[in-house]
């Protein structure tokens, strides 16, 4: 007997507890003598289990996992004869079950839509992001019911489009991507003539109908949750995806939803998006995808700068910031972001540097991406030698370019790059201020605690270790091995030295008029010999910086000779400075400096 093997079918089991699985997979009959195979099952690994069947029309079979993942491999043959060679040949089961641990905030959501009479399938992003066993951003409900239904089944919504998405909020929850979940109806849309937004929308009753309006296959994939398994949020799960998403997934693919000249046409955002997609993913976009985006680039000029905003963000805080903006630039579509940056490439730079000015800011922005820095440091990363290809002059004496003044050109222009792309003016302003002051002075052998201090009020005790992050980023985009060199940590260290809490008679609870007035003591350097006193008390014991302490204590101080009184506050200047000492000792050993 010849047998053939077809494809085998793939189930996913997320969890890491036992289950009893019972699957119901043959719902033909089968003659007497024909074999169903179940192979690779997980519950014991490298056995083979087959069953007999008979004649009877179903079947069920029973394993146990404790695996995260299950193959569970179904293969059903009915007997044919050719050529006196019996073949068994498939009739396929179109047959996918899968686990998800989905929030209760959202399957409550799609438990009363059903319970109301109504379809609901978590759609989308999300589904996206579960399959690839990553945490959503976001949780989207495609559903047949109508707008007004699904206001009329929550406590709290609010709808505010033309589009029929709905927003149900969810109260007292910590999670940010859970406070609202968008819940729209099944739709079909008509041509979108301004390429941003559709003209008008048609509700369907279709999941169908929904899915194939969608942007790229890996997001045109329906979840409708099921049975709750009784372990946590963990819900079985069945799977609408006629583009074939998972095989994309699979193979980390982008490809639009059918032909992509109509889908760019539709919403040119959808060109940005690919890549941002392929940033966050690491995704390769489909050939096919490529050349449409290529072709449709210039419709991006249609798009809100908000929206651009939003996708080109994403891309910025994404962990492989340098792959997607080489893409936008490869696909056409930087010169519609950031024109400035076009400008960058191929500027030869002088000896310090390794690679051109557009290198360089990639790197270094990537860097910045390594150290999960947050939004203003990475676009400061991008943006801090923004102006060196207008500022580049050939410097005779040097025998190399040289960019003066490009720190203080880049920050006006870096302002006009965010403000086009509607960023917040407190993001806007930080970034402009890390630009202008990016080139600060670090050479320790020369610069005094002074310099610090005012380079310190230059930027902001807010922002002058994010200045200190974007030089980091700085160096290593240059193409330098050392994100700290002594130079740089020596800097840090007079950072810290500069703003330390100076020790000083300004810590204890108590001041000069207090003790003018419950002595009745005229001002005189008598003040200053009990405060420095007290000082040296309260440093041996801080528990002794009490009001109520200190002005007892003060009357006690009062009463002693200005002579022996003196001798007690020079103690505590001494005492003051000793500790000033061990503290920069402390900031000077956790920097590893001298």
């Amino acid at each position: 007997m010849q047998i053939q093997y077809p494809d085998w079918i793939f189930c996913s089991f997320r969890n890491s507890k036992k289950y009893s699985i019972r699957l119901r997979v043959l719902r033909v009959p089968i003659p007497i003598g024909t074999q169903a195979l179940i192979s690779r099952t997980q519950c014991a690994p490298g056995r083979t289990r087959t069953h007999n069947t008979t004649s009877e029309a179903l079947r069920d079979i029973h394993f146990t996992t404790g695996a995260i993942r299950t193959h569970l491999n179904i293969i059903r043959y009915v007997r044919r004869k050719s050529k006196n060679v019996i073949i068994l040949s498939q009739m396929k089961e179109n047959f996918e079950t899968k686990l998800f641990a989905v929030p209760d905030e959202v399957s409550g959501i799609t438990k009363t839509l059903k319970k109301a009479g109504f379809e609901a399938y978590l759609v989308g992003g999300c589904v996206r992001d579960l399959l690839l066993e990553r945490k959503p951003k976001d949780w989207d409900i495609t559903t047949n019911a109508k707008p007004e239904d699904i206001i009329r089944l929550f406590k709290e919504t609010f709808y505010e489009n033309d589009y029929g998405t709905v927003g149900v909020v969810n109260e007292n929850v910590s999670d940010e991507t859970l406070k609202v979940v968008e819940v729209t109806p099944y739709r079909l849309e008509s041509e979108y003539s301004d390429k941003r937004r559709p003209d008008s929308v048609i509700f369907s009753e279709k999941i169908e109908d929904d899915l194939k309006r969608r942007d790229f296959t890996i997001n045109s994939i329906a979840l409708d949750i099921e049975n709750h398994l009784g372990a946590g949020s963990i819900y079985k799960g069945h799977i609408i995806d006629p583009y074939k998403g998972q095989d994309d997934l699979a193979k980390k693919i982008i490809r639009t939803v059918g032909d992509p000249h109509d889908r760019f046409s539709e919403d040119a955002l959808r060109l940005l998006r690919a890549v941002r997609i392929s940033s966050e993913l690491g995704f390769t976009i489909n050939i096919d995808t490529e050349k449409a985006i290529k072709i449709h680039a210039p419709l991006l000029q249609k798009i809100a700068k908000e929206r651009i905003k939003d996708e080109f963000v994403r891309v910025i805080m994404s962990d492989s910031p340098m792959d997607g903006l080489i893409l936008c630039r490869k696909l056409g579509l930087l010169q519609y972001i950031i024109p400035e940056l076009e400008k960058s490439v191929s500027v030869e730079q002088n000896k310090a540097h390794s690679y051109d000015v557009w290198e360089h800011l990639l790197r270094t922005i990537q860097h910045s991406a390594k150290k999960k820095y947050p939004l203003e440091i990475r676009l400061a990363a991008l943006l801090h030698d923004i102006s060196k290809p207008e500022t580049r002059r050939w410097g005779k004496e040097q025998s190399q370019y040289t960019f003066y003044g490009h720190e203080v050109v880049g920050a006006r222009v870096a302002t006009k790059i965010l403000s086009d792309l509607k960023l917040p003016k407190k993001i806007i302003d930080k970034v402009s201020t890390l630009v202008r002051w990016h080139m600060f002075f670090s050479d320790t052998e020369q610069i005094t605690l002074s310099a610090v201090r005012r380079m310190i009020a230059n930027v902001g005790k807010d922002n002058i270790w994010d200045l200190i992050n974007l030089r980091i980023c700085d160096r290593m985009g240059t193409g330098r091995p050392k994100e700290s060199p002594y130079r740089l940590r020596k800097y840090k260290s007079m950072i810290e030295e500069a703003m330390m809490d100076p020790v000083s008679v300004g810590m204890i609870k108590i001041d000069g008029n207090r003790i003018i007035k419950i002595t009745s003591t005229a001002p005189s350097p008598k003040i200053g010999y009990i405060l420095h006193s007290l000082l040296d008390e309260v440093l041996e014991n801080p528990k002794l910086n009490t009001e109520e302490y200190l002005e007892k204590r003060t009357l006690e101080l009062a009463k002693l000779p200005e002579s022996e009184l003196k001798i007690l506050g020079e103690k505590g200047k001494d005492k003051k400075e000793e500790e000033e000492e061990k503290k920069i000792e402390e900031i000077r050993k956790k920097h590893w400096v001298k």
